[in-house]
């Protein structure tokens, strides 16, 4: 009883794996997978790429002496920008950009860069607080040292104090990087293609769910696995670097 109900398991997978691999390959779902994975690893990529300038600046904005007012309004700013893009789902967010304010103030752009946009200034309020937390990690002899030999703030923050901020946060810069990717999964509410939609049409092709859907999961998983191996592989050469560095 239990055999002959395993096999029809094993049987009713089959089926389904021949429907899924009908319009995966004969009817060319694999073009509209790629162009959703593409668009997937496009959005994540210059997504953290805009939220890590941001977030810098907005870091270096908050960790900076308010000695003047417009340090001072600069800084409220910040601070309300990170409460709005922290406050507000992502949805939310590409919504009211792309129905919203891109059509009040006449701009026209693609589905791929308004979510490239959106996910930029998100990332960048969540990547602030990274940032300002390695900026406050590094000894402050380094600020100290910097200005003595005559380097300005900026410049000595830019190129003593942000460098070695980056080491010490660059296992959380690469968890926002995997959230980042996970997250666009949402980008079908704007009419971007990507893997949700990809799958989604072979899905609704053949009727049949189960197997694109788990086919979707796996490349996340594997998409995922790479990143984190690039990361240890970064922090393993960071750290060669830094005892090969030592006297």
């Amino acid at each position: 009883m239990r055999i002959s109900l395993k096999e029809d398991m094993m049987g009713s997978f089959g089926i389904k794996f021949e429907r899924f691999w009908r319009v995966f390959y004969e009817y060319n779902g694999y073009v509209r997978v790629l162009e959703g994975l593409r668009n997937t690893v496009t959005i994540a990529v210059f997504g953290l790429i805009i939220g890590v300038l941001i977030g810098t600046a907005i870091a270096a904005v908050e960790v900076s002496p308010k000695k003047s007012i417009f340090s001072r309004v600069l800084n409220k700013i910040c601070v309300f920008y990170v409460a709005l893009f922290r406050g507000t789902p992502i949805v939310v967010q590409l919504l009211v950009t792309y129905y919203v304010v891109l059509p009040l103030i006449g701009i026209n752009m693609s589905p791929v860069n308004v979510c490239i946009l959106v996910f930029g200034f998100n990332s960048g309020a969540y990547v602030s607080e990274i940032m300002r937390g390695g900026i406050l990690s590094v000894d402050p002899g380094q600020m100290e040292a910097g200005r003595a030999v005559g380097l300005s703030y900026g410049v000595t923050m830019i190129k003593v104090v942000v460098p070695q901020a980056v080491k010490n946060i660059l296992p959380t810069i690469g968890n926002e990087f995997i959230a980042l990717i996970k997250e666009t999964s949402v980008v079908s509410f704007v009419g971007a293609l990507d893997l949700y939609v990809a799958f989604n049409f072979i899905g609704t092709n053949n009727y049949e769910f189960m197997v694109p859907y788990l086919v979707m999961a796996l490349i996340y998983i594997i998409l995922v696995m790479f990143i984190s191996l690039l990361i240890k592989t970064m922090e393993r050469s960071l750290r060669r670097s830094d005892r090969s560095s030592r006297p």
